[in-house]
C-alpha cells in the first residue's frame, strides 16, 4: 500500500466513529431513551428491529449508486445519517428517533459496503486482513470515545443533546469525503491489484446468486449478528437491573466492550491473514460460543459481567472483521454487491435477535438469551463449513433460484 491509501484508511477510520457512535449509543441508554420519551423499553426495541430490517433494502442502493462511483455512495450514506440525525436534533420524539434509527442504517447500507469495495478495489487479498481491520477500529472506538461522549451530553442535557453534535459532525464529514476521494476514483493513480468492474447491477446479483461461497459467507454474518444482538440489545437493561448501574457506569461499561472489540480489530490485523481467513472466522465463532455459555454464571458480580462482556466482543469482533476480507474476494467482479448482500445480512440477524432478545429476557431472564446466542453461533459454524464446502446444502436452492429468474 502506498502513503496515500494509508492515509484515506486513518481518516475513512477516523470518519466511521461518527456514523457507528449513533448505531451503538442506543444500546447502553436504552432505558434513558426509553425514559426521556416516556414509553416502555420494548417501544425502543421494536424501533431498533425496524432499523434492523429496513437494512434489507441496502442491496438496492448500494449498486445503483456504485454506477456513480464510490465518492457517490459515500456521499449518498453520510447525506441520509445527517438528515437523520437533524431530525432528532430539530424536534425530539420517539416518531423522529424511529426515523434517525431507519436513516442511520440505511446510511450505513450506503457507506460500508462502498468503503470496503474502495479498499477492496485497490489492496490485495494478502493484505485485506489488515487494511479492514483498521476501518473497523471505528467500531470500537465509538463505544470507547463516542458512546462515553453521547453519555455525557445525555446527562448534562438529555436524551436528545447527542443529536445536534452528529448532525454537525455529518457535515464534516461529507466535505471530508466530497474533498478526499476523487469523482472518478478509477482515475485516482492509486495501488490496484484487482481490476474494478462495477457492471450492471443485475449480472452482479446473478453472480452473487451463482456463488456458493459468497451466499453462505452472507449466512455465517446473519447468524452470527443474531447472535450478537441477542446479548447486545439487553447488555444495558440486565447491568442496570442487577447492579443498578446509572448513566455514568453504562458509559464506562461501554468502554469496556469497545476495548474488547478494539482487541478483536487488532488480533486480526495480527494474525487473520496469516492463519487464513475461514480458520479466522471459525476460531472467533468458537470463542463466543464459550464466552456465550460463560456469561451467566461468571455475570453474577459486577467485574464479572464486565469480563465476561469483554470475552463475548473479543471474539464477536475477531469473527466479523475476519469474514470481511474473505466476503471481498467471494465474486470479485461483484464486490460492492457482495459487500452490500453481506450488510443485508447482519442486518437479517440483528433484526432477528432484536425481536427476540427483549421477549426472552422480560420472560425467560438472561441464561435463555446467551443460550439461544450459542445456538445461532452454532448455525453460523455450519454456514462456514458451507463456504470450505465440507458440506452441501446450498447448490440446489441456487439453481432454483437462477431458474426462477431466467424464466423472468
Amino acid at each position: 500500500m502506498n502513503l496515500k491509501l494509508r492515509v484515506q484508511l486513518i481518516i475513512v477510520m477516523l470518519l466511521r466513529i461518527i456514523l457507528n457512535t449513533m448505531h451503538r449509543m442506543v444500546y447502553p441508554f436504552l432505558t434513558v431513551f426509553a425514559r426521556g420519551l416516556g414509553v416502555d423499553v420494548t417501544a425502543i426495541s421494536l424501533a431498533l428491529a425496524g432499523r434492523n430490517f429496513m437494512g434489507i433494502f441496502g442491496p438496492i442502493l448500494t449498486p445503483l449508486a456504485n454506477q456513480r462511483g464510490r465518492r457517490f455512495g459515500m456521499l449518498a450514506g453520510i447525506t441520509a445519517f445527517t438528515v437523520g440525525v437533524g431530525l432528532v436534533a430539530v424536534h425530539p420524539n420517539l416518531f423522529t428517533l424511529s426515523a434517525a434509527l431507519i436513516l442511520a442504517i440505511l446510511s450505513k447500507s450506503l457507506f460500508d459496503p462502498t468503503i470496503q469495495a474502495y479498499f477492496g478495489d485497490r489492496v490485495a487479498y494478502e493484505q485485506r486482513g489488515t487494511a479492514l481491520a483498521i476501518t473497523e477500529m471505528s467500531w470500537s472506538i465509538a463505544f470507547i470515545l463516542g458512546v462515553p461522549g453521547a453519555g455525557y451530553l445525555i446527562s448534562r442535557f438529555g436524551w436528545s443533546a447527542p443529536f445536534p453534535v452528529l448532525a454537525g459532525l455529518g457535515l464534516v464529514m461529507f466535505a471530508v469525503i466530497w474533498r478526499m476521494i476523487p469523482q472518478d476514483d478509477s482515475q485516482d493513480g492509486m495501488d490496484r491489484p484487482d481490476q474494478i468492474i462495477t457492471g450492471d447491477s443485475r449480472q452482479n446479483v446473478f453472480a452473487l446468486l451463482a456463488s456458493t461461497p459468497a451466499l453462505a459467507g452472507i449466512f455465517i454474518g446473519l447468524w452470527a449478528s443474531a447472535a450478537n444482538e441477542m446479548v447486545t440489545l439487553v447488555f444495558g437493561v440486565w447491568l442496570a437491573n442487577s447492579f443498578g448501574l446509572q448513566i455514568a457506569a453504562l458509559a464506562g461499561a461501554s468502554v469496556v466492550i469497545g476495548l474488547s472489540e478494539l482487541s478483536g480489530e487488532g488480533l486480526v490485523a495480527l494474525t487473520t491473514d496469516r492463519l487464513g481467513k475461514p480458520r479466522a472466522v471459525a476460531l472467533g465463532l468458537m470463542g463466543n460460543i464459550l464466552a456465550s455459555l460463560l456469561l451467566p454464571f461468571i455475570g453474577r458480580t459486577e467485574t464479572g459481567a464486565l469480563i465476561g462482556l469483554f470475552l463475548f466482543y473479543i471474539s464477536f469482533e475477531y469473527m466479523v472483521v475476519s469474514q470481511l476480507p474473505l466476503m471481498t474476494e467471494s465474486v470479485p467482479r461483484a464486490r460492492a454487491t457482495v459487500m452490500a448482500f453481506n450488510l443485508i445480512g447482519f442486518g437479517i440477524g440483528r433484526s432477528l435477535g432484536a425481536l427476540l432478545s427483549t421477549f426472552v429476557y422480560l420472560r425467560l431472564g438472561f441464561l435463555p438469551v446467551t443460550l439461544f446466542a450459542t445456538l445461532f453461533n452454532l448455525f453460523a459454524l455450519v454456514a462456514l463449513a458451507e463456504v470450505q464446502k465440507k458440506i452441501i446444502i446450498l447448490p440446489h436452492f441456487i439453481a432454483w433460484i437462477k431458474r426462477t429468474f431466467q424464466r423472468d
